[in-house]
């Protein structure tokens, strides 16, 4: 095997690497079951935090 062969081989087993894991997340992003999860997370930038006085002395 020369080095031409060889680079071509990992270009391809990287291409098919990519390739699975892009499809893994966008099943995970998509999965029915996820949805509930990815739901509460887009809204807890618009929630009020109890806790927090966000730095203000009371």
């Amino acid at each position: 095997m020369d080095y031409e062969q060889v680079a071509s081989i990992s270009q391809v087993a990287a291409l098919i690497f990519f390739i699975v894991l892009f499809a893994g997340v966008v099943l995970y992003a998509f999965w029915p079951g996820n949805k509930k999860r990815f739901d509460e997370a887009a809204k807890l930038p618009l929630e009020d935090d109890p806790e927090s006085d966000n730095g203000k002395d009371s």
